[in-house]
């Protein structure tokens, strides 16, 4: 592919779709809530830039008007858009996608990114909890939104289609009324924020343990992502195959704003596709691959591609890789260097594994904790807090023991929230962690840290439960399963039993083509490997699993589904241990169960 040439270098990045290419250069990002008011306008700014400031404010202007001169030209229905107003996009990973995205920055509008699943009741939540006054979707979603545009119409959004291909009514086409605005310079103060801790986008968290949050993204995030790959040592001459939905913080900020950071090309995939990935990565010479560990796990099992050897692909760099899957990718298509990363969304904490040491996520030098301090804290899965000593004050873990990740809340790295009522961040800070009055964030997540320095994930907070008197890492559990070779995926979960306390261990399998679930030898590897506590006591047969657009496995709703055989078609195995085997889990032995007769 050929490379466009650029006075700024470093400042640009050629971004590639896989249906046409385009160049995308560094767009300003500000905050517009301060802009909205008229006070925020430079003191240096022309009279005529002042002049149209007020007119946006005190009358609205269209989303285009706003970008051009701040006019106030809208009417109709809904509210025209001010400066501050946020936008909200429901689009998948497009060049349409990062245009909207700079413009509306550019602009003095805020971005939302909306997961593009969210229908009905969760979609209607994500617009409310971050104030958004327009919506802009993608032409392909209209069918399925079509029972949500009387509620978003009556929410008073402004709607608009990327593209033609609409006759809905209320629904205008974004481009051609962009097209007709009158191309001029877009005001400066409109894009300066007062503070690098304003928010200048939002960011939902993916929901997996409830409705999903608003998180707020400041422009000193941006500009820390924007160092990401210059950090894993990306080059400006490299391609980067992105694949990720760009509503989410790895294909947004770490992809496309780590690019920018260094100009080099990424190559764009609205949707990732096991079959085609190899033959994508020869056709545009990718050098750099962008995963999550799922992503990882769905091509070691893919059949054998001719494409896969020939590839020039040198580094992958995510986050989620498990070491079994680490281990099986690196020998299918290597020589490759895998760096494992870790980080959130709404977080102000992250590691690198630059050693590369597998199944690692970081290591924790005393300069790199130096630089971005964490600690791993005891805490006590039954009563989901941080254990504490007599003066109250939490407790620093030994090598080798699970603890909660948590960092300082500083200036430096700072936690933000959510939009929404400040009950959405109840829990994510903790107080008097090491002394009086000091806070950090808490990230929910249970890490190891080896002797030799290496942190390994250990399981999420809510995941890890407690069976027998005794904690259960369902990470741990999962990856012993997944040894076996007749299967393909696992998820394990914590279900309620009645009449026992805790949580009794159940895992949900996919079969590995063409093979089919041998009961002896899957009981016989569990009985080796894992002390009796850990052992899954039910098992569910599925064809897939059922897992977020960001690929994340769905354990609450699992969870929930619980083991009734009347309730579920998938086939269920309960673990006899009288018997020694799992054995189905027929409505005889559910009954059994229930009335104590059979012991789990």
């Amino acid at each position: 592919m050929a490379r466009g040439a650029s006075a700024t270098p470093r400042r640009s990045a050629r971004v590639t779709g896989l249906r046409a290419p385009f160049y995308a250069r560094e767009a300003g990002t500000g905050d517009p809530a301060a802009a909205a008011a008229a006070q925020g306008v430079p003191a240096e700014a022309s009279e005529a830039e002042r002049g149209a400031a007020d007119a946006a404010v005190g009358n609205g202007a269209t989303l285009a008007e706003c970008g051009r001169d701040g006019a106030a030209r809208g009417g109709g229905a809904t509210a025209p858009l001010a400066p501050g107003a946020t936008v909200a996009l429901l689009l998948p990973a497009s060049p349409e996608f990062l245009w909207l995205w700079f413009g509306l920055a550019k602009a003095g509008l805020c971005a939302a990114f909306v997961p593009t699943a969210l229908r009905r009741g969760p979609l209607l939540h994500c617009l409310r909890s971050c104030g958004a006054r327009a919506l802009v979707l993608a032409p392909e979603l209209l069918e399925s939104l079509e029972p949500d545009l009387p509620a978003l119409r009556a929410m008073g959004l402004h709607l608009w289609a990327v593209g033609p291909e609409t006759q809905a009514t209320g629904i205008g086409d974004l481009l051609a009324q962009a097209s007709a605005e009158v191309d001029g310079p877009v005001p400066g103060y409109l894009s300066a924020p007062q503070s690098i801790m304003d928010t200048c986008l939002y960011i939902f968290t993916s929901g997996t343990t409830g409705l999903p949050k608003a998180a707020r993204i400041s422009h000193l995030k941006i500009l820390q992502c924007q160092g990401f790959y210059q950090l894993c040592g990306v080059h400006q001459d490299d391609v980067i195959y992105l694949t990720l939905p760009l509503y989410h913080m790895s294909g947004s900020l770490l992809g496309i704003v780590g690019c920018l950071g260094i100009g080099a090309t990424v190559v764009l995939k609205s949707k990732f596709s096991a079959g085609q990935f190899w033959e994508d990565c020869q056709q545009h010479g990718v050098t750099v691959f962008q995963y999550i560990g799922e992503l990882c796990r769905y091509l070691v099992n893919q059949p054998p591609n001719k494409a896969e050897h020939d590839h020039k692909i040198r580094l992958a760099v995510g986050s989620g890789l498990r070491a079994d899957t680490w281990e099986r990718f690196v020998r299918r298509f290597g020589p490759l260097q895998v760096l494992e990363t870790y980080g959130l969304t709404e977080g102000n904490v992250a590691t690198f594994n630059y050693t590369g040491q597998r199944g690692a996520v970081g290591r924790a030098s005393w300069l790199y904790k130096h630089i971005f301090p964490f600690s791993l804290i005891r805490y006590d899965v039954t009563t989901g807090e941080p254990i504490r000593d007599a003066q109250g004050h939490c407790m620093a873990t030994s090598p080798g023991e699970p603890g909660l990740l948590v960092a300082p809340v500083s200036q430096q790295s700072p936690f933000l929230g959510y939009a929404g009522v400040p009950e959405l961040a109840q829990g994510k800070l903790l107080k008097d962690v090491f002394r009086p009055g000091d806070v950090f964030f808490n990230t929910g997540d249970l890490l190891v840290c080896d002797d030799q320095g290496f942190l390994r994930f250990h399981d999420r907070t809510g995941d890890t439960f407690r069976w027998k008197g005794e904690n259960v890492a369902t990470t741990e559990v999962a990856e012993v399963l997944e040894a076996l070779d007749f299967l393909q995926e696992v998820n394990v979960y914590g279900v309620t039993v009645p009449g026992h306390e805790g949580r009794a261990g159940m895992a949900a399998l996919v079969l590995r083509p063409p093979n089919s679930l041998d009961l002896v030898q899957l009981y016989a590897h569990i009985s080796e490997n894992l002390p009796p506590y850990s052992r899954p006591r039910f098992l569910r047969l599925q064809e897939s699993l059922a897992t977020t657009e960001t690929f994340k496995q769905q354990k609450v709703r699992m969870a929930n589904e619980g083991f009734d055989p009347s309730a579920l078609s998938d086939p269920l195995y309960v673990l006899d241990q009288a018997e020694g085997a799992y054995l189905p889990l027929t409505p005889a032995r559910y009954s059994a169960l229930l009335a104590g007769d059979l012991r789990v």
